[in-house]
């Protein structure tokens, strides 16, 4: 069983209709149930149109899957999972800006600085006369990995040591949702039963993350195929903030789907496109 997982915050681009080209292919190549879950917890920018693009565009490409899940119908999940880390002593709450955050640090890691701990080291009487602040709830990764001891996954069937460490403190519950992506995806790729994650390689880094969640929440862990990057002319990733073009331009200028979806499978890329490992 395999997912495609948008974010409806904008129209799907050539470079979620490759990804999810190769879920969907993985799945109906075993004869396994291909999802679609919309990854809406971001309630500031989701939007119900971007959700009914998201239909066509699978549609128009001849993907077929089950009834959509949405994230937002399952906030009560997250909270549990996050109350028992909670329990566990294994996160605190992290009152720091962006701003203060980025201040804090040198050159920033993999594009995001890396979260020093400041929170960690609050005494717990000045944890309770701010409780009330705005705060998100971050993951303890030291006393976690410690916990946790050695892990492995799978890519593409070989074996990858898990490093999660490197992330830092990775913000589990975020101030405005209740959950985080990381959070949200591990427990929902378990409660789905997702045997195989079809993605790409920039979410490769988050998988150490979700490995090492599944250790402390007892879930399973799936077999994960992580894919290249489709890139455009410009040699850039494919990104909704750059203005990549849309599927819903493409449907609407008359193209077909459904043979835009086969040249893909085939590797004949759009004039100018390339992909690439990182």
């Amino acid at each position: 069983m395999t997912r495609f997982a948008p974010s409806p915050t904008g129209r799907l681009h050539a470079g979620h209709a490759f990804s999810a080209v190769r879920a969907h292919d993985f799945a109906a190549s075993r004869g396994g149930r291909f999802l679609l879950r919309i990854e809406d917890i971001d309630q500031g920018r989701s939007r119900p149109e971007h959700v009914a693009t998201i239909l066509a565009d699978l549609v128009w490409l001849g993907l077929d899957h089950e009834a959509p899940v949405f994230q937002s119908a399952r906030r009560e999940r997250y909270a549990a999972a996050l109350d028992t880390l909670r329990a566990r002593g294994l996160v605190y709450r992290c009152f720091c800006t962006r701003a203060e955050i980025a201040a804090s640090q040198g050159a920033p890691h993999g594009g995001e600085p890396v979260y020093p701990g400041t929170c960690r080291r609050l005494d717990a009487a000045e944890v309770a006369a701010r409780a009330d602040a705005p705060h998100c709830w971050r993951l303890d990764m030291a006393m976690a990995v410690a916990l946790a001891g050695p892990l492995l996954w799978h890519d593409h069937g070989h074996p990858v040591a898990a490093m999660p460490a490197a992330q830092g403190d990775v913000v589990l519950a975020r101030k405005d949702a209740g959950t985080s992506y990381h959070l949200a995806v591990t427990v929902d790729d378990a409660a789905q039963g997702v045997s195989d994650v079809v993605r790409g390689i920039d979410l490769f880094a988050a998988t150490h993350v979700h490995r090492l969640l599944q250790a402390l929440l007892g879930l399973p862990t799936p077999a994960y195929h992580h894919h290249p990057l489709l890139l455009g002319p410009d040699g850039e990733r494919l990104a909704k903030r750059h203005g990549a073009p849309t599927l819903a331009a493409l449907r609407e200028a008359g193209e077909d789907g459904r043979a835009f979806a086969d040249a893909l499978r085939e590797g004949r890329l759009p004039t100018g496109f390339s992909t690439a490992n990182a």
